[in-house]
């Protein structure tokens, strides 16, 4: 009895262990700083390798700061800090893809010494890796064994790619421009489509730049722009389904200024880095059951997971929140401007087919006190939650990227400062699929010859042909010959004769 083993793929998308990192970033404001106003942080990773048991990689911290110099001017700079990190696990082997994402979760600024800036940056590291992972499953061509096939859904990792785009968007404004102080780019991801050997990715880039224009007066505005661009991925095809992610470097977004007679522009170039990965869903025929008509068969069944992700879903709303200055900050008499505004998620589930978003929204409001004529930041932290209908079933993977969008700070009675923003979420999303096999098989005890030509079985209500020829160890066609006027599966119980030939 001859069984054979054959393999095939399926995509497996196995979770990294989360983890926390802390990254020194020392910078240089150009002068001397007397104090820290606002500050951005963002943080992304540049490369990876993928080892047995390891995966290195190497990343950046952007850092963009307004600072009040002691010279008495307000000026800004951005720097970028390296940092290297890794995971370590058994589940990781070379030759896999990895795909890391860093978080800020927290930064406050340590020191000021002349002109140099300590910034403490505390990361949270996570991220998964995609291989194809080799099943087992059973093959025989023995005349004596009996096989039942079924098609089963399979899923496979097909690859990844990334490109790097440049969105140019402007602002046109009535009046001129002095500097621009700081310019907060970011990017979310909304449509991925796969088409013949490429995929599309769609999103929109939001930019908040804040200047002083002529006559020393704070102002910013908000640039809204889309982008779509087509990513090369040779073994897609328009039946594969993607997903895909984006990221701003801060440090390489380009701010410029044009203006004339009749007032300025101020044009933004976002450098976006745009990634994909793509899988492909087919049918694949397998041995679902199997008997012997001389011999028993020991059979080992075997379940597996794929790795299925579902469609982009996007989740917009709204962030409001308060804060009362406490009695050692002065009043607020002018509010000048606010700055560093970002946003960390720090919580997500489905809950009765709903997502639920939370997170905390920052900013830094720098004003005025006319008391003393002194320069002053409180910063804001707004804890908010989104919710929206999302249709996947619960106890999936979940992953949110999220940013803001019309940020708008203002002060009431000297000491309330109110918030006001609009957020965009990404909602990406995987759920393991499982199928079951029969993997291994092999021959027991053979069958005694029957001594009989004849046997009159019973076949229950409702029994299907295969199992009625399983349990009598006979070939279905056999039945269907020797008992042409019954129908299967049978309404009633039914008496079936089997004839044998007899053996002296």
């Amino acid at each position: 009895m001859a069984f054979e083993k054959e393999k095939f793929n399926v995509a497996r998308k196995v979770n990294l262990n989360r983890g926390e990192l802390t990254v020194e970033c020392n910078l240089s404001a150009g002068s001397s700083v007397a104090k820290v106003l606002s500050l951005s942080v963002e943080g992304y990773v540049l490369t990876s390798e993928t080892l047995n048991g390891a995966i290195n990689y190497s990343g950046a911290v952007d850092l963009k700061l307004v600072v009040f110099g002691e010279d008495g001017e307000i000026n800004s700079t951005c720097s970028t800090c390296p940092f290297s990190s890794k995971f370590e696990g058994n589940e990781i082997e070379n030759g896999q893809d990895a795909f890391i994402k860093v978080k800020v979760i927290d930064y406050n600024v340590e020191s000021i010494g002349g002109e140099m800036v300590k910034v403490g940056v505390m990361l949270e590291q996570s991220g998964y890796i995609i291989t194809n992972r080799e099943v087992a499953c059973l093959a025989c061509h023995d005349d004596d064994v009996c096989i039942k096939q079924e098609d089963i859904g399979i899923i496979k990792y097909l690859g990844s790619a990334s490109e790097e785009i440049t969105v140019e968007s402007e602002i046109n404004l009535r009046e001129n421009i002095k500097k621009v102080l700081l310019t907060e780019s970011h990017v979310l991801v909304r449509n991925v489509d796969c088409g013949v050997g490429f995929v599309t990715i769609s999103g929109d880039v939001i930019s908040r730049v804040l200047y002083l224009n002529e006559n020393d007066k704070f102002e910013s505005g908000y640039i809204n722009d889309t982008f779509k661009q087509e990513v090369e991925l040779a073994p897609c095809t328009r039946e594969s389904f993607v997903d895909g992610n984006a990221y701003v470097k801060q440090e390489s977004v380009v701010t410029e200024i044009v203006q004339d007679e009749k007032g300025g522009k101020i044009v933004v170039k976002v450098p976006v880095t745009l990634s994909s990965t793509a899988f492909e869903e087919s049918k694949m025929p397998v041995i679902q059951d199997l008997y012997s008509t001389k011999n028993e068969i020991n059979v080992t069944t075997e379940s597996f997971n794929m790795s299925k992700i579902s469609q982009i879903d996007v989740v917009e709303g709204k962030i409001e929140g308060s804060l009362t200055l406490e009695e050692e900050h002065p009043r607020v008499d002018k509010l000048l401007f606010n700055g560093g505004n970002s946003l960390t998620i720090t919580n997500s589930y489905i809950k009765d087919d709903e997502i639920v978003i939370e997170g905390i929204a920052k900013t830094s409001a720098v004003y005025l006190n006319d008391e003393d004529s002194s320069l002053h930041s409180v910063q804001l932290d707004v804890p908010f939650v989104l919710s929206d209908k999302f249709t996947e079933e619960e106890g999936g993977e979940l992953h949110v990227d999220a940013i803001l969008d019309d940020v708008d700070v203002v002060v009431k009675k000297g000491r309330e400062i109110y918030y006001d923003a609009k957020v965009k979420a990404c909602v990406y999303y995987s759920h393991d699929v499982t199928q079951g096999i029969i993997s291994d098989a092999n021959a027991a005890e053979e069958f005694g010859v029957k001594d009989y030509a004849m046997e009159v079985i019973f076949a229950p209500a409702g029994e299907d042909l295969w199992t009625v020829a399983k349990n009598a160890k006979v070939k279905e066609e056999q039945i269907v010959a020797q008992n042409p006027e019954v129908v299967f599966p049978t309404i009633e119980d039914t008496p079936l004769v089997l004839f044998y030939q007899r053996v002296e």
